[in-house]
């Protein structure tokens, strides 16, 4: 499914985080947001999802994404946040079964199409051995891809993932990229990203998105993108750009 983002602005206490953002996702793409800190990306996905008060349209296949009611946009957007509320005790399985939510009715219980699903993502995710452990007994990789299987499990076409390499080491990082990128391609989904590593956003998304100070700076591809001057001006860093495989950037930083 497609996503359009026309004209999103965002206050918060009184101050304008976003202003007049503008993007487009074509159907089964990857767009990563990047950005200084402070720029408002995370801000961007929580007001695409209709977390937060916000000026402007946002479409998903045509469909005013924000008018929707919340379980029905539960059916058409999943949300992985980057700090998300990990349940002490709680089980893998049973955290995964929290994306069936929107499936279940009010004061009902899950279905046996519910736990299958779950069951589905679990084995894709190569989480099945763990299903029965405590959220709070898993590594930062494991935790990365529950978080993953919960927003799969709500079956939807488009995946917002707010930083969903932090506190990763580099194995670590490239594994959650590069399942991402698998499961994008093989269920057509349309994948949109906050990533603070540059050249990780560069490697795997189709198309950047630049913010700062609540603006987009820049929007295209990773070669468009990622050049040396917008790095300086607005991440305040000298980069050396190279041309790495598939002639995507890769960056390097420059000492004084």
């Amino acid at each position: 499914m497609t996503v359009e983002v026309r004209g999103l602005g965002v206050e918060l206490g009184g101050r304008p985080v976003l202003t007049e953002v503008s993007l487009d996702v074509p159907a089964g793409s990857w767009t990563a947001v990047i950005g200084p800190n402070g720029a408002g990306k995370s801000t961007l996905l929580r007001a695409v999802l209709g977390l937060l008060p916000a000026e402007g349209e946002v479409r998903v296949a045509g469909e005013d994404l924000r008018g929707l009611k919340p379980r029905r946009r539960a059916r058409v957007v999943a949300y992985a946040p980057q700090a998300p509320n990990l349940p002490v005790g709680m089980t893998v399985f049973d955290y995964t079964l929290l994306g069936r939510s929107p499936y279940i009715p009010h004061l009902g219980r899950e279905s046996a199409r519910d736990r299958a699903v779950v069951g589905e993502v679990l084995d894709r995710l190569d989480l099945t051995s763990l299903a029965g452990r405590a959220l709070d007994h898993l590594s930062g990789g494991e935790r990365q891809r529950v978080v993953l299987a919960r927003a799969l499990a709500q079956q939807t076409s488009v995946l917002l993932l707010d930083e969903p390499t932090s506190a990763l080491d580099i194995g670590h990082q490239q594994q959650v990229m590069e399942l991402i990128d698998r499961l994008r391609l093989s269920d057509g989904l349309t994948v949109v990203t906050t990533i603070h590593d540059l050249t990780l956003a560069g490697q795997y998304a189709d198309a950047l998105v630049l913010l700062s100070g609540g603006r987009v700076a820049a929007a295209g591809t990773p070669g468009e993108v990622l050049t040396r001057d917008a790095i300086e001006e607005h991440f305040d860093a000298r980069v050396h750009v190279a041309e790495g495989p598939g002639g995507r950037p890769v960056l390097s930083l420059e000492r004084p």
